[in-house]
C-alpha cells in the first residue's frame, strides 16, 4: 500500500518554514506498513491543489494533504477539496462548538464570521476532531482510495496523525509489517565501513536491504524488512545483527530508536551516577546545547563555560599563559588542561574540552584551519586528541562535537 503526502502553503517553497510536517508523516505511515510513494510541496493555488491531488489518486491508495484550512482568504483546500469531490460544504455543529469553546477559553474574544466558517466542511466528509485547533481534519474517500486533509500547524497535525489516522487506517486496511533498525556508527568512514562488512552485506536474505545514511563523523546503518509475518521478520533482522556486530563492535555505539549518541551518554552517565561539565571554545557551546536539549540532562549535566577567547580561557578556567606560549591555545596540552580545570570548576566526574581553528581564517593561534584539540577528563585521567577536521566552518564545528561525543562514549561505557 503506498501514500502521498502533499504539503500546500507558499512559505515552504520560499523557504520561510520548513516543511518537518511530510517528516513526522511519513515516519508514521512507514511504522505501520505503508510505504510513501511520493511528497509534494505546492503552492496556495486552486488549480495547483486539484491538479496535484489528480496525479496523488493515480500514484497512491492514501493521500495525506496539509496545509491551507486556516480562516484566511487564501487558505482555499477545503473549498478546493470540495470542488474536487464535486461536493458543497456544510456546517458541523461539533466543530462549531468546538471552535467557541476554544474561543471561549483562550481568545477571549467574539467569533468573527471567518472563524465560524472553519466549521463548514464536505458533506461527503467524516470530521477528525482538532482538539488543539479551529481547523478539523477531513477524511474522504473516493475510487476506494482514502484522502485526508489535515491541518498544516505542527502540533494540531500530529496529534490528528497519531489519534485519528493512524489507527483508522490500521482498522481499514490489512497492512504488512515493517521494521527498521538502524545501528550507529562512529570513528570510521562509509567507504572504509562498507569493505568491512562487504562479506555480510553480499549474504543478506533478498527481503532484507541495507542503507548506508552517512552525516558528520558518523554513519547510520538501516537494516530494512517488509512482508506479511512478523515473526519472520523480526527473527531475520535479529538474526542478521547478531552476525554484524562481532564485525563493528570497536565502532558501534547504539541503535538510533535509542536516540542519538548523546543521549546514550546521559543515560549511561545516570546509570553510573555520573556528572559532566564543558569548556568549549570552537565549539562555541554546541556540546552543551546537544547534551541540554534533551530533558532530564540537569540529572547528570552541571554546566559548561564557553572560553572562545584567549583570556577567558585565563581568567575563567584559569589556564596558565605560560601554557598557551608555549603550545598555542590549539594544542592537545591547552585542551587537557580546560577540561581539567572545569572538571574542577564544578566538581563533575567527566568533562569535555575543545578548542580549535575552525576558520575560515586563523585566530589566536597560528595552526591550520580545521585544526581542532579535543580532551575529556575522567575520574581517572585526563587525555587529548587532536584532529585536522577539513576546512568548512560548520562541518569542523558539528564534526568536532560529534568527535567529542564519540571519544566520551568510550570511556563511560567501560564501566
Amino acid at each position: 500500500m503506498q501514500a502521498e503526502i502533499i504539503t500546500i502553503g507558499d512559505e515552504i517553497l520560499i523557504g520561510q518554514v520548513v516543511d518537518t510536517n511530510s517528516t513526522f508523516i511519513a515516519k508514521a505511515l512507514n511504522k505501520i506498513g505503508v510505504s510513501v510513494y511520493q511528497i509534494t510541496s505546492i503552492q496556495d493555488d486552486k488549480g495547483h491543489i486539484l491538479k496535484a491531488i489528480e496525479e496523488a489518486e493515480n500514484n497512491a491508495d492514501i493521500i495525506i494533504i496539509t496545509g491551507g484550512l486556516g480562516p484566511t482568504k487564501d487558505d482555499i483546500t477545503k473549498t478546493t477539496i470540495a470542488e474536487y469531490f464535486d461536493d458543497v460544504l456544510v456546517q458541523d455543529d461539533a466543530v462549531l462548538k468546538n471552535i467557541e469553546s476554544l474561543w471561549e477559553k483562550y481568545i477571549k474574544q467574539s467569533l468573527s464570521q471567518v472563524n465560524i466558517d472553519q466549521a463548514l466542511v464536505p458533506s461527503k466528509a467524516d470530521v477528525l476532531m482538532n482538539c488543539f485547533g479551529s481547523a478539523p481534519g477531513m477524511w474522504l474517500e473516493k475510487n476506494n482510495k482514502v484522502f485526508v486533509s489535515l491541518p498544516g500547524v505542527p502540533f494540531e497535525m500530529r496529534a490528528l496523525i497519531t489519534n485519528a489516522v493512524i489507527p483508522r487506517l490500521q482498522q481499514q486496511f490489512e497492512l504488512p509489517y515493517i521494521l527498521h533498525k538502524t545501528l550507529l556508527i562512529y570513528g570510521i568512514g562509509e567507504s572504509n565501513l562498507a569493505d568491512r562488512i562487504e562479506q555480510w552485506e553480499d549474504s543478506l536474505p533478498d527481503f532484507v536491504k541495507l542503507a548506508y545514511l552517512p552525516s558528520l563523523g558518523m554513519v547510520r546503518l538501516r537494516l530494512s524488512a517488509k512482508g506479511s509475518d512478523k515473526e519472520t521478520i523480526v527473527s531475520e533482522i535479529n538474526n542478521q545483527i547478531d552476525l554484524l556486530l562481532p564485525q563493528i563492535e570497536d565502532v558501534f555505539v547504539g541503535y538510533d530508536e535509542d536516540g542519538a549518541l548523546e543521549v546514550l551518554i546521559g543515560k549511561q552517565l545516570v546509570a553510573l551516577g555520573k556528572t559532566l561539565a564543558t569548556a568549549e571554545s570552537c565549539t562555541g557551546g554546541k556540546v552543551a546545547e546537544r547534551i541540554t536539549s534533551n530533558s532530564g540532562a540537569s540529572a547528570y549535566f552541571k554546566g559548561g563555560v564557553v572560553s572562545y577567547a584567549t583570556e577567558t580561557k585565563i581568567e575563567v578556567l584559569q589556564i596558565d599563559n605560560a601554557l598557551i606560549n608555549k603550545y598555542s591555545v590549539v594544542s592537545v596540552q591547552v585542551a587537557e588542561e580546560m577540561a581539567r580545570n572545569v572538571q574542577k570548576l564544578f566538581k563533575t566526574d567527566y568533562a569535555i574540552a575543545t578548542t580549535g581553528n575552525a576558520g575560515p581564517t586563523k585566530g589566536d593561534a597560528d595552526v591550520e584551519v580545521g585544526t581542532v584539540c579535543i580532551a575529556i577528563a575522567t575520574p581517572t585521567k585526563v587525555f587529548a586528541q587532536e584532529f585536522q577536521l577539513g576546512n568548512h566552518r560548520t562541518k569542523v564545528i558539528n564534526k568536532a562535537v560529534n568527535k567529542a561525543f564519540e571519544m566520551l562514549q568510550k570511556e563511560i561505557f567501560k564501566n
